[in-house]
């Protein structure tokens, strides 16, 4: 029953990250494009959560984390530029 869920899973969240890369591919606008990495970075933290579930393996649960982090410090990094047109003041 959960082996079939996980799979379930796999092709939702697989089908998530291809409608996230078009709209970051033809985004009509910058705004629109972080948004969309930002949905990637999360989509790809649930892959590997789900990859450690169906590994039964904690060491996914730790680079999704670290994954979280990188994928925060840069929407925070791209949204500054994008108000101020400068990072580190």
């Amino acid at each position: 029953m959960l082996n079939t869920a996980v799979e379930i899973a796999f092709v939702l969240i697989g089908a998530a990250l291809a409608l996230s890369l078009y709209r970051l591919l033809r985004g009509p606008d910058t705004t629109d494009r972080i948004v969309a990495l930002d949905t990637l970075g999360i989509n790809a933290i649930a892959l590997l959560v789900l990859f450690g579930i169906d590994q039964a393996s904690t060491a996914y649960f730790e680079i999704a984390l670290l994954v979280a982090l990188l994928g925060f410090v840069a929407t925070v990094a791209l949204c500054k530029f994008l108000l101020r047109g400068d990072i580190i003041e």
